[in-house]
């Protein structure tokens, strides 16, 4: 029998002989997850060309169990160098975060991105509730990018937040075909939680999936599709920021992401522009220290 120690002195040489295959094996796989986006993309190019949100978008959701997902296939204008060089950045992500209503707060610590959520409105951090999302980047080439992010813990006791964000280049890559899994857990507590926000102060709030001919859906299934479209909208209208000059770029955005929430207001219409505008220079005011 080969002695502890003789066993001991082949691993270096094992790992060695060992990582061209490991490295094989993870091109493999992000070659292989590039193709089923280009073939998602090839699927749905119909379905966002004839798109009830008026622009490349396709919505949907699911509630399975204890767990809400929402995803959004899009195309964006930008580039996707620009898309890709940008969207892997964790202080791109929180400015991205820092667009929705419920953001009070973003920060960086290495891989981690410090979230505080609150409510519509000025509040103080000691307040908002904590969510620290992990940045774990998946992919990254010429033509394919994947990033993840995940969070254990939520508001109302939810948990288990996990975003998953997928592009490649389309038209010779002039654009980026976009990808946004969201989902998270949720359980006896969070779901009362839930269910008593949407019969009182969440009361007629609703999704985008059509029920009827009339009718949209709502409960937890309308949240879910309500925080996917926004959480999109808030990349697309960073990207777009990006080819105004630094020093304005954060402004449009927030002019951008306001806007396109308005387009759809019956599912996302929570401030007027001034109110919204005055309360998030309120907050980058403060993440800089000046208030």
């Amino acid at each position: 029998m080969a002695s502890p120690l003789r066993t001991l002195a082949w691993l270096p040489l094992a790992a060695l002989l060992l990582a061209p295959l490991l490295i094989g094996s993870a091109k493999a796989q992000t070659a292989d997850s590039a193709t089923a986006l280009r073939e998602r993309h090839a699927q749905l190019a119909a379905q966002m060309e004839n798109t009830p949100f008026q622009r490349p978008v396709v919505l949907q959701s699911s509630e399975t169990g204890d767990q809400l997902q929402g995803s959004i296939d899009a195309v964006v204008a930008q580039p996707f160098a620009v898309a890709r060089e940008h969207l892997q950045r964790p202080a791109a992500l929180c400015e991205i975060l820092m667009l929705q209503i419920n953001t009070k707060q973003c920060t960086v610590a290495g891989n981690v991105l410090d979230v505080r959520i609150g409510r519509k409105h000025d509040q103080p951090l000691a307040d908002a509730y904590r969510v620290a999302f992990s940045v774990q980047p998946q992919a990254s080439s010429t033509d394919y990018m994947n990033l993840r992010l995940g969070a254990d813990t939520g508001p109302f006791s939810t948990r288990d937040y996990r975003m998953q964000l997928q592009a490649i280049p389309i038209e010779g890559g002039s654009k980026t075909f976009l990808h946004l899994h969201y989902s998270y857990g949720i359980g006896l507590t969070a779901r009362l939680a839930m269910q008593g926000y949407l019969a009182t102060l969440g009361a007629g709030k609703v999704g985008f999936t059509r029920t009827g001919s009339t009718g949209y859906i709502g409960g937890m299934r309308g949240a879910v599709e309500r925080n996917t479209m926004r959480y999109y909208l808030a990349i697309d209208a960073y990207l777009a920021s990006l080819a105004a000059p630094p020093a304005q770029q954060r402004a449009q955005r927030l002019e951008t992401w306001f806007a396109a929430t308005e387009q759809y207001a019956r599912q996302l219409h929570e401030l007027d522009r001034a109110d919204y505008l005055t309360m998030k220079q309120n907050e980058f005011r403060r993440l800089s220290g000046s208030i």
